[in-house]
């Protein structure tokens, strides 16, 4: 049987997922459903593991159909651990660039679509236990605590008409930056990052700007994505001006700022990638305090012509004001982050006259 893997991503960002798969030549996307990608690779191949739009990357391990929603119908799940053929399936992830045990115990962690008559502890423990007993290794339920990070990552999904037991390729999930050294309330979550910076386009040599830079995430994956670009971050507290710093490679500038008057000069800056603080997790500070929608006017100033800026916003009527500062919209797509549903928004400045 072909290896199938399954990248799992924030909700709206599937497609840019995919693009990312067939544009890194990973392989042939099958599906695109509910917060996953399903593609199957050519060959195996430890590049898997480098998805910087993906929360993780899995190995498809077995399938059935979907239980429904029925409590007594959970036990049913452990058959999925019994058609497990282990040895292929660590073979395979070996060759994806992950490691070729256990770990010396399983951790599983179970998502579902629609109402169940169950908890998702439920369904993590039936199949937990199964796999523990079948291969001789400990099992740890997520009731207690997170599980010792050793242990090989498991994933059950429901997704209405199939069950689908997967095992993680990397040690921890995808999302857990190496770099991620400090973080401050409000930090972005990195896959999101990245599909931001994607969007940029960063051109070689570009000056990239976030004036609202919190702990340095965007600037840390456009990094990734183009070293060779000129980076620049500025935020008001001094909190995250020292976490922007703890986080991003040297060569990053970041200093203290207020992104309500920028200490940029007027068309000096060719990309801008932001996440303003709205009000929600975070206040606005400095001039952006008593209005916040002076961010839009500075952003415009700053912008080279041919510029681009992708915003963070927390629904579309912050378009209007962005509109009016002579910032075009030209891609806006809605994400679902911590439950809830924001957007985000590509810019172009505007004609002259």
């Amino acid at each position: 049987m072909g290896i199938r893997l399954v990248a799992r991503c924030v909700r709206g960002v599937e497609t840019a997922v995919a693009s990312e798969i067939l544009r890194s030549d990973l392989g042939a996307v099958v599906a695109i459903g509910h917060r996953e990608v399903h593609f199957r690779p050519c060959r195996p191949d430890p590049a898997v593991v480098r998805l910087r739009s993906a929360d993780d990357v899995l190995l498809c391990a077995a399938a059935g159909p979907d239980i429904g929603t029925a409590r007594d119908s959970v036990a049913a799940l452990a058959e999925l651990a019994d058609a497990v053929d282990m040895s292929a399936l660590l073979a395979r992830r070996r060759d994806c660039g992950g490691r070729a045990d256990l770990g010396g115990g399983v951790d599983v962690s179970a998502s579902f679509l629609g109402r169940r008559n169950f908890s998702r502890y439920d369904v993590e423990e039936v199949v937990g236990r199964a796999l523990a007993r079948r291969w001789g290794v400990r099992y740890r339920s997520r009731r207690d605590g997170a599980p010792p990070v050793a242990y090989s990552g498991w994933r059950l999904t429901l997704d209405g008409i199939e069950s689908r037991l997967l095992l993680r390729v990397a040690d921890r999930p995808l999302h857990r930056r190496p770099y991620k050294r400090q973080a401050i309330p409000g930090t972005l979550h990195p896959p999101l990052a990245a599909v931001m910076a994607q969007l940029a386009e960063i051109p070689r040599g570009a000056m990239v700007l976030d004036p609202c830079c919190g702990a340095g995430t965007l600037l840390a994956e456009a990094v990734h994505l183009r070293p060779d670009a000129v980076f620049r971050g500025y935020d008001w507290s001094p909190d995250a001006v020292r976490a922007a710093r703890a986080n991003v490679p040297a060569g990053v500038e970041v200093r203290r700022g207020d992104a309500g008057d920028l200490a940029m000069a007027d068309a000096s800056v060719d990309r801008v990638l932001c996440n303003p603080a709205w009000g929600g997790q975070v206040a606005p500070a400095g001039r952006l305090a008593a209005d916040p929608l002076r961010l839009w006017p500075q952003l415009r100033r700053v912008l080279a012509p041919g510029g681009i800026a992708v915003v963070l916003i927390p629904d579309t009527s912050a378009l209007a004001p962005a509109i009016a500062a002579d910032l075009v919209p030209t891609r806006i797509q809605g994400v679902r982050v911590s439950g809830k549903q924001v957007h985000i928004v590509k810019l172009a400045p505007g004609c002259p006259g």
